[in-house]
């Protein structure tokens, strides 16, 4: 039998009391220290949340009464100051604030970065500091570290305001009188086929959803500038920089796909990437106008794909002349052919501060819009066919009862020895027809920005073209300029005058010469007032849309044309009853 173990059992209760009331005292110690921390650490909290409130309030003050550092003391430290007392904060011994002025800018992550500029109001950034008793965990810290024990502990706070954005207005132009004809697939791809460099060969349906697509701006400019490596955000680097077509119109494909644009779309124009063989550079600031400052919210709007599409292309053959030569069958031409160029690339949009447009319509801040203007020059080559020949007998017949009255006339005076001699000038004869198209520009004058009563007005004027019929001295300088060409009437016949043992005297008693020099359609000017049921809308949504009305029928217009070539003939018609004069 194993003997009783002693030392071994359990106690009773009253042997456990002091265990417990050791282990109650340290948990009531750790809470009531973790208690302390706590209430510590909000009032740290909250200390740091006041001096955070009066950082902003004082910055919103800074900001919103237009304060700047062009003076000492600056204006934004004095609104900055008064600001701060209002909310029991005085600047002094343990309290300061200070505010300065710079710029926001976007980073290359996306992120904007305030950067000192005291020249510049745009945004201000203001630091409040203050000091307060050190917390416990603080205290006990500072007790380890090399300083020593710290009884005030300093708090910052630090905010930025920037000025609000200017109120943005864009304008868009584009042209009705071409429109897009989907029926007419083959001619539009002969048209960029030649304006490209290479083959173009899209269906009807295809061109149809070019024309119908939208691309919005912002998006676009975006992924130019990864096309281009140009710092993302930086829109004025962007619009300087030289691109070639196809580098715009990857842009354009990168841009629709976001879009949500369908696949034949993507299609379509990744066929007219690959026909863009001109790689003449070209800048996007030629096609879109940004004031100086303009945020990217102001770009963030739509526009028409097929309208970026020709913009950029036109630009890239301003400085080509396409020549073409029109199989047409007219009795007694010998040819005729047509040359093309672009003298005046479109400006398609343009965004700004309509008020600083407004104060100058046409300054440097101006939002202005214009459609290519296009030269076309024709000439005519009259050789000796059936037309001369009964141009002549026409002539002859109506110029005989004038030479017999311009004889008499002379045998009345006495001058019987002179007679009229009339020429038809001897062919070939070259007419000239210089067409000048797309005319049309639009500017920003007045606007209002109430919510509820919002308007703009832009002063516009168009004209279809401007016809000159008529003699060119120098043919290949009408497209190294962007006037106006100069046109002198075109000789047709010679009244001259013809004496015994003198010289015949050409033009001696007057002729005949054709000129014309005409708008055809052309639309006065007009101040069209987006408002009401045309109000503007606000970026990104469908803009409101008015069109110039003609004063008059384009068939009446082209009449009057027609009349005017008649009438020039018939004004230069000219009969001289001094032989020893020249008219013409």
């Amino acid at each position: 039998m194993s003997p009783q173990l002693r030392g071994i059992g359990f106690t009773g209760p009253q042997q456990q009391r002091g265990a417990i009331g050791l282990m109650a005292a340290v948990t009531l110690g750790m809470v009531l220290l973790f208690m302390l921390l706590v209430v510590d650490s909000g009032r740290l909290y909250l200390e740091q949340r006041k001096l955070q409130r009066v950082a902003d309030m004082a910055v919103l003050e800074a900001v919103s009464r237009g304060g700047n550092c062009l003076t000492t003391p600056t204006t934004a430290q004095d609104y900055a100051n008064q600001n701060a007392k209002i909310n029991n904060f005085t600047p002094g011994d343990d309290q300061h604030i200070s505010a300065v002025c710079g710029t926001l800018k976007t980073n290359d992550d996306q992120i904007r970065v305030f950067t000192e500029n005291k020249d510049s109001s745009d945004a201000i950034r203001v630091i409040a500091t203050t000091t307060v008793p050190t917390s416990v965990a603080g205290g006990l810290w500072s007790l380890f570290s090399k300083d020593g024990f710290n009884t005030k502990t300093n708090l910052t706070a630090s905010a930025v305001g920037a000025t609000p954005g200017p109120t943005l207005a864009q304008l868009s132009i584009r042209t009705t009188l071409l429109k897009v004809d989907t029926a007419k697939s083959l001619l539009l791809n002969d048209l960029f086929t030649k304006l490209l460099g290479g083959n173009v060969n899209i269906s009807a349906l295809g061109w149809e959803g070019l024309a119908k697509a939208d691309i919005n701006l912002l998006q676009y400019l975006n992924q130019l500038a990864i096309v281009l490596n140009v710092t993302a955000g930086d829109y004025t680097k962007l619009l300087a920089t030289d691109a070639t077509v196809t580098q715009l119109i990857q842009a354009a494909i990168k841009a629709a796909e976001i879009n949500g644009a369908t696949a034949d779309i993507v299609t379509n124009l990744g066929q007219l990437k690959l026909a863009a063989l001109n790689k003449v550079p070209l800048k996007v600031g030629d096609l879109l106008k940004l004031q100086t400052g303009t945020t990217s919210a102001g770009l963030d709007a739509n526009v028409q794909l097929m309208q970026i599409l020709q913009a950029f292309i036109q630009v890239s053959n301003k400085n080509n002349v396409l020549s073409a030569s029109l199989p047409l069958n007219l009795p007694g031409v010998a040819s005729i052919t047509t040359q093309i160029k672009i003298i005046e690339p479109p400006q398609f949009s343009a965004i700004g501060n309509p008020a600083l447009a407004k104060a100058a319509p046409l300054g440097e801040n101006k939002i202005f819009v214009r459609t290519a203007q296009i030269r076309t020059l024709i000439t005519i080559e009259l050789g000796k066919l059936s037309l001369v020949t009964g141009l002549l007998n026409a002539v002859n017949g109506i110029l005989s009862p004038i030479t017999n009255l311009v004889t008499g006339l002379l045998c009345g005076l006495g001058l019987c020895s002179e007679s009229v001699d009339v020429i038809l000038l001897p062919p070939p004869i070259s007419i000239y027809v210089n067409i000048d198209t797309g005319g049309a520009s639009s500017y920003l004058v007045d606007y209002n920005c109430a919510p509820d009563n919002k308007s703009l007005t832009a002063h516009s004027e168009s004209s279809i073209a401007n016809i000159k019929v008529g003699k060119i001295t120098n043919p290949a300088a009408v497209f190294t300029s962007k006037d106006l060409v100069s046109m002198t009437p075109l000789p047709l016949v010679d009244i001259g005058t013809r004496c015994f043992l003198c010289e015949r005297k050409p033009f001696g008693g007057g002729g005949i010469a054709l000129t014309v020099n005409s708008y055809v359609a052309q639309r006065t000017p007009q101040d069209l007032l987006f408002t009401k049921a045309y109000a503007p809308t606000n970026l990104k949504q469908k803009p409101a849309e008015l069109h110039i009305k003609p004063t008059g029928d384009i068939i009446a217009s082209l009449k009057n044309t027609l009349s005017g070539a008649v009438a020039g003939a018939e004004c230069n018609t000219v009969i001289e009853l001094k032989p020893e004069h020249h008219a013409a």
